[in-house]
């Protein structure tokens, strides 16, 4: 008889309610791949636009997720031991072939990061999506430097959190925006220092708190607020373009001349698993072990739970990152 796992699957989009948890055939590993034991998983909005038709890459049927946290099970080819600890992401997972919402998945060896850590699954299982975005777009798409004033737009969502842990850690100066006034207490909570309630204008409040403008932003909201973000920068400061919240993707007339201030720089980060060194990984979960850093996990779920876990992320009634424990 062949064995089998419990996963989330996905036979064609729409709601939340699409999401079948059912058992399914346990995949095999090939020559180059490892198979995982997961022990938990993040939730991930690229999960939503996936399971709801608007993601530009993918197929179904098909698992979905992004990333996983677990141990090995199997690596025909030696690259890991079975029951090290791992984190993988990205890579196509849960699009190009099935991914981390399942008991199991079976990924390629090159984006299996592994680490030591004895802090709990339901902690672990939020770090590898949201700390390879958050760290690609301090080191990469800002070049941040320790010291340097940082402002993130979208700082309630689990990337912002994660940015500000981060920032926090290099002895930058965080400024953080919100909608909502009662999210002041959680941003305070992850080390940000100035909490800006976001009603559409931020550079008015950043420079009356720092004329010159901040040296760095990570716009995680959208195009919709970007020409803002990049106006609150200070000439040679830089706007990295990750998230977008607000589902606004695409610019429909980009004039960079009036958008783009004088000498402010504008990149983009989407990252891989190549893009977050295992050192780094390893080095972020030890301060967390030490207490000088925080994971920002909202909810725990079970994988039973999906359905109504994607609904919580739909409504932003998450608080964080969420984690299901499989």
């Amino acid at each position: 008889m062949m064995p089998t796992m419990r996963a989330a699957v996905i036979e064609g989009p729409g709601g939340p309610e699409v999401l079948q948890v059912r058992d399914v055939a346990l995949p095999v590993p090939g020559p180059g791949q490892v198979l995982i034991r997961v022990r938990a998983f993040g939730l991930n909005r690229s999960e939503l636009h996936f399971r709801s038709g608007v993601a530009s890459s993918g197929s179904f049927p098909r698992i979905p997720g992004i990333e996983a946290t677990g141990e090995v099970a199997a690596a025909p080819g030696g690259e890991f031991e079975v029951g090290a600890q791992v984190m993988t992401m990205m890579g196509g997972m849960g699009r190009e072939f099935d991914g981390g919402y399942a008991q199991y998945v079976v990924v390629p060896a090159g984006q299996v990061l592994p680490f030591r850590s004895a802090l709990p699954w339901e902690l672990l299982g939020a770090v590898p999506e949201m700390l390879q975005t958050a760290y690609g777009s301090l080191h990469i798409g800002l070049q941040a430097q320790r010291g340097q004033s940082l402002l993130i737009r979208g700082g309630t969502s689990s990337v912002g959190l994660a940015l500000a842990v981060l920032g926090k850690l290099l002895g930058m100066t965080v400024y953080a925006t919100t909608r909502r006034p009662e999210a002041r207490a959680l941003l305070a909570s992850v080390g940000v220092d100035h909490v800006l309630i976001d009603d559409g204008e931020i550079a008015g409040q950043i420079r009356r708190l720092l004329p010159e403008g901040v040296d760095g932003a990570v716009e995680l909201v959208g195009v919709d607020a970007m020409r803002d973000t990049l106006r609150a920068v200070r000439p040679r400061g830089t706007v990295c373009f990750t998230g977008m919240l607000s589902d606004r993707w695409t610019i429909a007339e980009f004039y960079p001349m009036d958008w783009i201030p004088n000498g402010v720089r504008l990149t983009a980060y989407s990252g891989e698993s190549a893009d977050l060194p295992a050192s780094a990984l390893q080095a972020f979960l030890d301060a967390v072990a030490s207490g000088a850093a925080t994971i920002p996990v909202g909810r725990v779920f079970a994988l039973d739970d999906i359905v109504d876990a994607h609904r919580a992320m739909e409504a932003g009634r998450v608080g964080g990152k969420g984690v299901v424990l499989p």
